[in-house]
């Protein structure tokens, strides 16, 4: 992988990733002036969640037609000043974190029970392929282990960055899901905090190890693997599988089956197979309906700073789809209490999976 950077006229940066070298980045010819993202979080008193909020992301780019396309390389309102690319992510133009978020008084109104800080962070696009009508699942290996290296290397580079708590790696695809751009792309959050989900694995898992002195995720993969009933595919490093308790009707979980923190520990083998394997669990999803799967496909990884020896890194990819021609959408249980409820049962999505044809 070779890596390139460069500067797009607002400041942001961009970075390409290649195969192979040769990369002379293209100026932006964009008359932009630097944005001003204006980005905060506040803590519920009740649950001691962080709350984000973004003044500024209400006015982004929404489903614009393919010929203005911001992520087609080249165009009149592209981000990609080249011609072409292969793998590229950016800063983005609408983030939710920023180090260019001004400050904020500690409080919200004085009121100690209502803590504030600036929404410090960073967000990037990463855009799989300049091609506006492919998909991860349909792009070629070589292709899916380069996007691979990129999460790696972002992963990598954001985790060194001052104020960042934790690296989150994600692709939303779908407008079920609330895409705002159809072009192939993921993003990636750099959070100022440890995430509520975040907080409660690490939790799980210290007292796992307390009470048993055992691996909690090692043991989950251990027992998955022994029953069977839910696995979808298996490979020397990796194991795709539907978890026991899943809340979606559609949910697989991909994880190492060596203990590893975060994308950028993962070997050269490990990252050839997840290319592999990714792609595969990715078709199979496309294949159960017959058409491209909505869905939300995001990296767990540890936090930068703690919790490394207790959470391993895992994919968690989950669709709204709970049939054919029908959308789950989150009622009072899920939405008011976070007790969810499950009308498919884990072991029939994970049999279907194991069915469908990742060629088709």
């Amino acid at each position: 992988m070779v890596r390139t950077r460069s500067r797009l006229a607002d400041g942001r940066e961009i970075v390409y990733f290649d195969r192979g070298p040769g990369r002379e980045p293209v100026p932006d010819p964009r008359d932009l002036t630097a944005s001003e993202p204006l980005c905060e979080a506040r803590r519920d008193p009740l649950t001691g969640d962080w709350v984000t909020v973004t003044a500024h992301r209400n006015t982004r780019t929404f489903l614009p037609p393919p010929d203005q396309c911001p992520l087609c390389p080249g165009g009149p309102a592209s981000e990609i000043p080249d011609e072409g690319y292969e793998v590229v992510s950016f800063e983005n133009r609408f983030p939710s974190f920023s180090t260019r978020s001004p400050d904020v008084p500690g409080l919200v109104d004085g009121q100690e029970l209502f803590a504030r800080a600036p929404g410090t962070g960073r967000c990037e696009v990463v855009c799989f392929t300049d091609d506006h009508e492919a998909t991860l699942a349909r792009l070629p290996v070589h292709r899916v282990r380069l996007v691979v290296d990129a999460w790696a290397d972002r992963t990598s580079a954001l985790s060194a960055e001052p104020g960042i708590a934790q690296v989150f790696v994600f692709e939303n695809r779908g407008v079920e899901i609330g895409v705002t751009l159809h072009h192939p792309h993921g993003q990636i959050y750099g959070y100022p905090f440890i995430t509520p989900r975040t907080e409660r694995m690490l939790a799980m898992a210290s007292a796992h190890r307390t009470a048993t002195g055992g691996d909690l995720f090692g043991d989950v993969l251990d027992a998955e693997r022994a029953a069977g009933t839910r696995i979808i595919q298996a490979g020397e490093h990796w194991t795709a599988f539907v978890p026991a308790a899943a809340r979606w009707p559609v949910e697989a979980h991909l994880m190492p089956h060596r203990h590893v923190p975060d994308l950028a520990a993962l070997t050269g083998p490990e990252r050839e197979e997840l290319a592999v394997l990714y792609r595969d669990v990715l078709r199979r999803c496309d294949a159960l309906y017959g058409t491209p799967l909505p869905y939300v496909a995001g990296w767990q990884q540890a936090p930068v700073g703690e919790g490394r020896d207790l959470l391993r890194l895992h994919l968690q990819l989950f669709s709204v789809r709970r049939a054919a021609d029908k959308i789950k959408y989150l009622a009072g249980s899920e939405s008011g209490m976070a007790a969810w409820i499950n009308d498919v049962p884990p072991e029939r999505i994970a049999a279907r999976l194991r069915d469908a044809d990742p060629a088709g």
